[in-house]
C-alpha cells in the first residue's frame, strides 16, 4: 500500500452481519498491519438483532487496533458512519462496508489517486470505465437513472455517489458532517454534494465489485425514500442555502 503520512480510521458500517463480521474484521486489519500503517478500524453494529455486535466486541478483545461502537436501534448506514466518525482520530477516514462487496486492498489506489490529483476525496466508482462488477441488472439500471438525475440536479464532476468505498482528509468531514441531516439513503449524495459546494476537490477511482447477493433486489420504498431525500437535498442546497447558513 501507499507510503501514507497519518494516521488512518477506517469506519464500517454494520447490520446484522453475524455470519462474516469477525472474519472481515480480521481481515481487513491484516492489510493495515502487513503494510505497517499507523491505523484504527472503528466498526459501528446500526442496531442489530442478531450476534453482530457480540462478535465485533470478542474481536476487539483478542486483536488490537479495532474499536467497537453500537447504536441501540437502527438508524441507517449514514448515521451509523456519522457515530464512527465521532471517535475517530486519524487524518484521513475510509468508509468501508462491513460486507467486503469492496474488497479494502483496494484502498491504497484510492490514496494512490488521492496524492497524484490533490485531492481531498476519492470514491470509488461503479461507472469508471476500468472498474469490475459482478453486480445485478436491476442495480445497475437503478445506478444509472440516479446518476442522470443528480448529475442535472447537482452538476456533480462524478459519475457515482452510491459505491460503498471512500476516502476522506478527516478536515472535509469536520467540515462537512455537521450540516448533513440524511441518515439512510442519500447520505452519499448529501455529503458530497455539500462537499463539493464547500470546495473540496473530487476524484474517482475504479473498483472491483463482488456482490454478495445478500438483500436481493432493491425495494420501491427504499427507491421512493432516496428521491424524497435527495429532493430534500437539492431544496436545502439550492433554495434554503441552509448548509451555507450553518456558519452564521
Amino acid at each position: 500500500m501507499t507510503n501514507i503520512p497519518g494516521k488512518i480510521t477506517i469506519i464500517m458500517p454494520a447490520y446484522n452481519e453475524e455470519q462474516h463480521i469477525y472474519e472481515n474484521i480480521i481481515e481487513t486489519r491484516e492489510l493495515f498491519i502487513e503494510a505497517n500503517h499507523d491505523f484504527e478500524i472503528i466498526v459501528v453494529d446500526d442496531g442489530s438483532t442478531d450476534k453482530t455486535f457480540e462478535l465485533i466486541t470478542k474481536c476487539a478483545r483478542d486483536y488490537t487496533h479495532i474499536f467497537p461502537v453500537q447504536l441501540a436501534k437502527n438508524q441507517g448506514k449514514g448515521w451509523a458512519l456519522k457515530e464512527g466518525f465521532r471517535h475517530a482520530t486519524g487524518d484521513y477516514v475510509v468508509f468501508l462496508d462491513s460486507d467486503l462487496d469492496l474488497h479494502p486492498r483496494q484502498i491504497h489506489l484510492l490514496f494512490s489517486i488521492m496524492e497524484r490529483e490533490n485531492a481531498d476525496i476519492v470514491i470509488g466508482s461503479k461507472r469508471h470505465p476500468q472498474s469490475k462488477l459482478n453486480y445485478p441488472t436491476d442495480r445497475k439500471i437503478i445506478s444509472s437513472g440516479y446518476f442522470i438525475m443528480i448529475k442535472l440536479m447537482f452538476g456533480l464532476p462524478i459519475k457515482d455517489t452510491q459505491t460503498g468505498l471512500k476516502l476522506f482528509k478527516a478536515e472535509v468531514l469536520k467540515k462537512v458532517f455537521p450540516r448533513i441531516l440524511v441518515k439512510r439513503y442519500a447520505f452519499d449524495l448529501e455529503t458530497l454534494a455539500v462537499a463539493y459546494h464547500f470546495g473540496y476537490k473530487i476524484s474517482e477511482a475504479p473498483i472491483v465489485l463482488n456482490h454478495h447477493w445478500k438483500f436481493g433486489r432493491i425495494g420501491f420504498r427504499a427507491i421512493r425514500e432516496t428521491w424524497i431525500d435527495t429532493m430534500a437535498v437539492f431544496y436545502r442546497l439550492r433554495i434554503l442555502h441552509y448548509y451555507d447558513k450553518k456558519d452564521e
